[in-house]
Parts: structure tokens; C-alpha cells; sequence
């Protein structure tokens, strides 16, 4: 999902992998979970996060995932 606004894997390790995405102001890393289900609050966390850098709205993001 987040491949689709321009972030791109850069490492795993264990369960968490790491996502960086280049932005006019610099690189943006966040680092997700790898599970099939992840907590809403942690989902909640991470969408904000992406929303805040690629200027796409949460409920974009949101909707995405359906």
C-alpha cells in the first residue's frame, strides 16, 4: 500500500521493515510492522505519519486498504 505513494522497502529485520521515501524536504523513514494484522492505534500512527509527508488525506490512505 504504501509502495503506491512512493515509498520503497530499504531493509527488514525480523517482523519490522523499514520503508523510505525522498520528499522535496528530505527522506521520510518509517518502519512497519510486518504482520497480517496490526493494531488500529499502530495503523492509526503510521497513516498519520504517511499523510503528513505525501500530502495524500488519511482517509486516501484509508480507503486503499479496502
Amino acid at each position: 500500500m504504501l509502495v503506491s505513494v512512493g515509498y520503497v522497502e530499504v531493509r527488514q529485520r525480523g517482523s519490522h521493515v523499514r520503508l523510505t521515501r525522498v520528499t522535496e524536504s528530505g527522506q521520510h523513514h518509517i518502519t512497519v510492522p510486518d504482520h497480517r494484522v496490526i493494531a488500529k492505534g499502530t495503523l492509526n500512527d503510521i497513516l498519520t505519519a504517511v499523510s503528513a509527508r505525501t500530502s495524500v488525506a488519511k482517509r486516501d490512505l484509508i480507503a486503499r486498504l479496502k
